[in-house]
């Protein structure tokens, strides 16, 4: 199963993930009218700056396994899909109690205030690749099966063990 996958060490914080996921959700699906739509559309993968490495962080929904947000849910507006694992959300049961975003080990949910429902990651159904990973220029968020991104890592890593060596590192 494809997850979105974060590499820390690539993102350079141009937030172009948050602008590609509002514009995903917005009514129009075009970044220049959505920029007008009332309300304004909400991105659902945020980017952080952590000033002690003076690093950016993009964030996505882990869509975790035994995912606290829809144990907490007391009307079943958030569900689990028993094969794909992606956690959906259904605004029409919904009531903004906000259970879920406290339950939430990320911070991942939030909180539409002029509906007054929750807002998640629902991993963009209608695309091949989610909005945030395929706007990504550096590839700090993939959408790959996790053995496939840990390989990846792997040979990365082991090449860049390799060029230390053969500049005369240490073996």
């Amino acid at each position: 199963m494809k997850e979105i996958l974060v590499r820390p060490e690539r993102c350079m914080g141009c937030r172009s993930c948050e602008i590609a996921c509002a514009v995903e959700h917005s009514g129009t699906k075009s970044l220049l009218s959505a920029v007008a739509e009332k309300p304004a559309p909400r991105k659902r993968v945020y980017v952080e700056f952590v000033p002690e490495y003076a690093i950016s962080v993009p964030m996505a929904c882990r869509h975790c396994e035994e995912a606290p947000c829809v144990a907490v849910c007391p009307t079943g507006a958030l569900r689990q899909d028993e094969v794909t694992r992606v956690v959906t959300h259904s605004p029409e049961a919904c009531i903004g109690c906000w259970t879920c975003a406290a339950a939430c080990n990320y911070g991942m949910i939030g909180r539409d205030r002029v509906e007054r429902v929750a807002i998640k990651c629902d991993r963009c159904p209608d695309l091949e690749v989610p909005a945030c990973a395929a706007a990504c220029p550096t590839g700090a968020l993939v959408f790959k099966e996790v053995e496939e991104f840990s390989e990846a890592k792997r040979v990365e890593s082991a090449l860049k063990m390799a060029r230390g060596v053969a500049a005369g590192g240490s073996r």
